[in-house]
């Protein structure tokens, strides 16, 4: 589903999203309120000047607008590798998004992710995964890394990483099994046709804004022992 499909589906044709390049950005209104809208398309590699043009957006929405709730429309196909970003310091350009979007949160402003298309790697880690919640359309692709790239990282096998998918979300790749890790709150609607707006309305009427990624992951089977170790480091200190 590209991003004007998404855009039209959830705020109707008089949206102020624009596309320029890779980088989305914006307003809109939805059921009486305005939402800052900011993102990328095109499968965009996350790179230095996108990280920091989506940091100004979410900066100009906290200082700008107050409680102004904030939506980040996801499709990345992870961080930019490129010899001139890594000069540039991407790295401290990825962790600025990350503290931006962990400051707008902390300011109180609702910040909820949507992956519409692709999420990978880093440019997922800085963005979806750090708002209050991450949602995903159901024909969505979510993963780290592919299988065959797993394999030539950990030396294992590619027949032994595939077998292990089958039981553990964390090996395999799929939004279903990021909802099971918790890394995903909701799947918004189904393959048939999903039913973005009300996914949306559901999303910002969770007045639930701590992480719930660990338990998430417990209660569904796919992080057994996340929360629990997490609790314990708290309980020590």
């Amino acid at each position: 589903m590209n991003w004007q499909d998404v855009a039209q589906a959830l705020f109707g044709p008089a949206h102020g999203i624009r596309a320029e390049g890779d980088f989305l950005g914006g307003s809109a209104e939805f059921d009486g309120a305005t939402l800052a809208v900011v993102g990328s398309t095109n499968h965009a590699p996350i790179g230095y000047a996108l990280a920091l043009r989506q940091a100004a957006v979410v900066l100009d929405t906290v200082a700008q607008h107050p409680g102004r709730a904030i939506l980040l429309l996801i499709d990345t196909q992870g961080q930019q590798l490129r010899r001139h970003d890594e000069l540039l310091g991407i790295h401290r350009a990825m962790a600025h998004l990350g503290c931006c979007i962990d400051l707008a949160r902390r300011r109180g402003h609702r910040v909820l992710g949507l992956v519409y298309d692709q999420a990978l790697s880093g440019g997922f880690i800085t963005s979806g995964l750090i708002a209050d919640a991450c949602h995903a359309l159901p024909a969505a692709e979510i993963r780290v890394m592919r299988i065959p790239a797993m394999a030539r990282v950990t030396k294992l096998s590619e027949a032994l990483l595939t077998e292990l998918a089958q039981a553990n979300p964390v090996f395999a790749p799929g939004v279903q099994n990021y909802v099971r890790m918790g890394g995903v709150r909701s799947v918004w609607g189904d393959a048939a046709g999903p039913d973005l707006a009300a996914g949306l309305r559901a999303a910002l009427a969770d007045a639930d804004t701590r992480d719930r990624r660990a338990d998430d992951g417990r209660a569904r089977g796919g992080r057994r022992l996340a929360a629990a170790v997490a609790e314990q480091v708290l309980a020590a200190d």
